[in-house]
């Protein structure tokens, strides 16, 4: 037996009139006649299986032992073989003999059988996947199909938004996300919010080589590491930014009424609980505290 439903050995007579007839009134099946001893026959099964399962159930295929099965032989008259017949709407409606190539047979087939659906892209996984990898365009051009479909997709407006921070138009992400109805993608909504939020902070501050020669001169220079962290932050560098504040915080965690612990919220927010950093960083803000 073949490991895949399309495929499938036939025993006995009212197993073909199940398998063959009554099921190609649903998907055209394709009947291989074949014997252990018939060379071309071994030599013709891997390319009708490979036909079949590139058809992904459009097709089916029985394979009937002509040896096993001589009262099938009989009633269809097979007198040589390899002998291939396609039965559509319980009747044989085409057929070959002899191990015929590829193209052969599936220009045979094409008249009777549908091509395959074509397979159904998730937009927003897609899009999802090519943001984390920092291809924004990409990801920006998978989301507007999406929303061209169906523009009150809540997580595709908020990611759609993310995007356009990412290339600087702050004002009209806010709008987007200003959009999104419900409170069903609560954190999503309020990670993209804390993504504006550094992004705006960090266009406001001095650039990251000013900073770094602050914090050379000085390392517990609070206000140079915090605003540091907010630039990496900004560049989506992620880890050095985490430790950074969280150093912050276990040094001087009253500092600026306590926004390095306000920056580590933000941060989890927008990374989201799943993501291992914000796993390591709870933890390690945790102990901390406790």
């Amino acid at each position: 037996m073949s490991d895949t439903p399309y495929i499938f050995d036939i025993s006995g007579a009212a197993q073909f009139d199940q398998l063959v007839i009554e099921n190609s009134f649903h998907k055209p099946v394709l009947v291989d006649f074949w014997a252990d001893w018939c060379a071309p026959c071994k030599a013709l099964m891997p390319t009708l299986a490979q036909i079949t399962e590139g058809y992904q159930g459009e097709l089916l295929l029985a394979k009937v032992d002509c040896d096993a099965e001589q009262d099938i032989v009989a009633r269809f008259g097979i007198r040589s073989l390899p002998t291939v017949v396609l039965f559509k709407d319980g009747q044989p409606i085409d057929g070959f003999s002899g191990a015929k190539p590829e193209s052969e047979i599936r220009a045979m087939l094409q008249p009777h059988v549908n091509e395959p659906a074509a397979p159904q892209v998730d937009l927003l996984k897609s899009a999802q996947a090519l943001f984390a990898d920092g291809h924004i365009s990409e990801a920006e051009a998978q989301l507007k199909q999406l929303l061209a479909e169906d523009n009150s997709n809540a997580l595709g407006l908020i990611l759609y938004a993310r995007c356009m921070a990412e290339r600087g138009e702050l004002a009209e992400a806010e709008t987007v996300l200003n959009a999104v109805q419900g409170d069903e993608h609560k954190q999503a909504l309020a990670g993209a919010r804390a993504q504006l939020t550094f992004l705006r902070q960090a266009a406001e501050m001095p650039d990251i080589a000013a900073l770094k020669t602050r914090i050379a001169q000085n390392s517990e220079d609070d206000e140079a590491v915090h605003q540091l962290a907010v630039q990496q932050l900004a560049r989506q560098q992620y880890e050095p930014a985490l430790d950074a504040v969280l150093r912050l915080f276990v040094r001087n965690r009253g500092y600026a009424d306590g926004i390095a612990h306000k920056t580590l919220l933000q941060v989890f927010e927008l990374l989201g609980n799943d993501h291992p950093l914000v796993t390591l960083y709870r933890r390690k803000l945790y102990q901390a505290i406790y």
